[in-house]
């Protein structure tokens, strides 16, 4: 006999029923809507990061993150209201403002879909680095990085359990890196192309797939792809 409980509560003004341990969102999906996320991935753990998935809980001081938020008896929620529409769409006017999100499908459609206006914060200072290029496999460009964790988490818990990279900086200079700004190979990576993978913009992207974009044969990209592992595999011999 199943021992699952159950909850009553409202979205947008129908009754719901729902298991006691669901999320906002699992119930405001199990009605056929969809939550935007950005954050969020089938493969990692809802951390609350991003706030895209945000409702007006009735009572509430603050809109709730509905990704990690509990539901609980006679809850009324509201996921079309001014106010939720108002954050979600602030949120990606300031993504836009500041990070490169030509390759981000996902949150382009987003944009689209709230009438966000890309040119809302003119003068924002861009999260402008250099491309990091230190391994065979793929490369690293933050200026595309939304700071979603998605790989932080790939590379953890949530799949590889080999923890190759780490949150660095503070503030507005927060950014993926590695233990001590190492590079690729010098870290416990194992190339296994989950953080690759899990990547909503292409901040991290396959060398190939980069390569190809840029107009090079498999041939340029085969040597390409050689050079960053064989330099560091001869400055290793130097150094012996």
């Amino acid at each position: 006999m199943s021992n699952t409980k159950f909850v009553k509560i409202t979205i947008n003004g129908k009754p719901v029923t729902t298991p006691d341990s669901a999320t906002v969102l699992d119930a405001i999906e199990s009605t056929g809507e969809k939550v935007p996320v950005i954050c969020l991935h089938p493969g990692t753990t809802p951390e609350g990061i991003c706030r895209q998935c945000v409702v007006e809980v009735e009572g509430w001081r603050t809109l709730a993150p509905s990704c990690v938020t509990k539901v609980s008896e006679g809850m009324v929620i509201h996921t079309k209201s001014e106010r939720v529409i108002q954050a979600r769409r602030t949120i990606l006017e300031m993504l836009n403002a500041t990070i490169d999100l030509s390759q981000a499908p996902e949150i382009i459609s987003q944009m689209k879909a709230y009438n966000a206006n890309p040119n809302r914060f003119p003068g924002a200072d861009n999260r402008t680095q250099e491309i990091l290029d230190d391994n065979p496999f793929y490369l690293r460009d933050y200026q595309k990085c939304i700071m979603c964790w998605r790989c932080v988490q790939a590379c953890g818990n949530d799949m590889q359990f080999t923890y190759a990279l780490s949150l660095g900086g503070r503030g507005f200079k927060s950014r993926i890196t590695t233990f001590f700004e190492n590079p690729m190979p010098e870290t416990t990576c194992v190339f296994c192309g989950n953080c690759v993978a899990v990547c909503p913009t292409k901040a991290l992207i396959d060398k190939t797939e980069y390569f190809l974009e840029k107009g090079m044969d498999y041939d340029q990209i085969r040597l390409q792809n050689r050079n960053p592992w064989q330099e560091m595999q001869n400055k290793g011999d130097a150094n012996d």
